[in-house]
């Protein structure tokens, strides 16, 4: 009986997957006009929806709680993502767990800017000047679709390099990383959760994260499913941090790439017919063939520490307490970026929250998480890969 219960959830499953699969394929055609009239009043009412049921912890600006379960459920995460990278790559060819399909790693120029408010000149902000910097853009994992079949969902991970100071994590010495997704909340609002998505991951059925009956997640659903949609280039797409960071001692911000470039967006094939299996890699070269492309990078601060929490990721923020300030340009110049040289880079390359100075400490359970999830999973990876890490300078050169 439990067999055939599991085979019928399955099935179930499937037909979900498919009516998404058929939906991406003819949102171009109708979610833009969508989103500028609905995704704001929706977001709205589903994060007063999700504030409902939310206490006031009665914490204080840039200050954490740890769950006793925290540790329990970062072991889960770790134990489940890895079953899931040995299920879904062999050796030699081992991807990342999450933020897994590279769609392509450029180089780029972080400019910070010099007239900054004086609460916002912390950290790699504190002075105008310039990094260079690698930009990583990915797809969801845990596997490596067709784009037009993954979930409608995008990273950016940026690594400044040359950053003096400290550093939280001793593996690189010279780096600080922004790691952002293309959803203003995280999927999960903590680990606690995530270890349950894990799970569902894990034997191909996450949707029922969301939608199993005894322990639903239809908020949270409801309000990732305005941002995942149909992706046509990462370089055109708005990014956040979803987690908060210090700005400083005593002070903690979310951070966002705000995309200030028109790209290239065909996606050939839609509605029905078969688009490129890396089509957003294709629209990534044909853009950085003909243009520069360059963001905004911009943070929010912390105001009010229930209504902007630390340890609720599935919380949006809301800008009419405190808006985005632009801090930063990216400029990323026109390049060639597809040589398996440079795909085999990012195969070296960590990307970890961690890598940072005091002044940006990751903030949140989450954001603990992050600290031995990412670095154990990155170790596993290039062990199974037999790959070794790498620190880069920027003086890297690709045939």
């Amino acid at each position: 009986m439990r067999d055939l219960w599991y085979r019928i959830l399955k099935l179930m499953h499937r037909i979900m997957l498919v009516m998404l699969h058929i939906e991406r394929r003819l949102e171009p055609w109708f979610r833009p006009q969508l989103n500028r009239l609905l995704r704001e009043p929706n977001a709205r009412l589903i994060q007063f929806l999700i504030n409902l049921r939310r206490r006031n912890e009665g914490l204080g600006l840039a200050e954490e709680r740890i769950d006793p379960d925290e540790e329990r459920s970062l072991d889960e995460i770790i134990d489940l993502m890895a079953d899931q990278m040995r299920g879904h790559f062999r050796p030699g060819g081992y991807e990342r767990g999450g933020n897994t399909k590279t769609h392509g790693i450029v180089r780029a120029e972080v400019t910070i800017l010099d007239d900054l408010p004086e609460r916002c000149r912390r950290g790699v902000f504190a002075k105008p000047g310039s990094y260079p910097a690698y930009v990583r853009y990915s797809g969801p994992g845990p596997d490596v679709p067709a784009d037009i079949e993954d979930v409608g969902f995008l990273s950016m991970a940026v690594k400044l390099m040359g950053v003096p100071g400290e550093k939280l994590m001793d593996e690189e010495r010279f780096t600080q990383d922004f790691i952002t997704i293309c959803t203003p909340t995280f999927v999960t609002p903590n680990t606690r959760e995530n270890a349950k998505l894990q799970y569902w991951s894990l034997i191909d059925m996450p949707i029922y994260y969301f939608l199993n009956p005894k322990d639903p997640h239809m908020l949270d659903f409801l309000m990732q499913s305005l941002w995942n949609e149909t992706q046509y280039n990462p370089l055109g797409q708005r990014y956040w941090s979803c987690v908060p960071y210090l700005l400083g001692e005593g002070q903690a911000m979310m951070y966002s790439f705000v995309p200030r470039t028109e790209v290239d967006t065909k996606i050939p094939g839609l509605p029905f017919g078969t688009p490129p299996f890396n089509y957003l890699r294709e629209n990534m070269v044909s853009t950085l063939e003909r243009t520069d492309v360059e963001f905004d990078l911009m943070i929010q601060l912390q105001t009010d520490p229930h209504l902007m929490p630390i340890e609720n990721a599935a919380v949006r923020w809301p800008e009419r307490l405190s808006p985005f300030i632009p801090v930063a340009k990216v400029h990323i110049p026109r390049q060639k970026f597809d040589s398996e040289a440079q795909f085999d880079f990012a195969k070296r390359l960590k990307m970890n929250p961690w890598h940072a100075i005091a002044d940006h400490r990751p903030l949140g359970n989450q954001s603990r998480a992050r600290l031995r999830m990412y670095r154990e999973l990155s170790k596993f990876r290039q062990q199974m890969n037999q790959t070794s890490h790498l620190e880069p300078t920027g003086e890297e050169r690709f045939q």
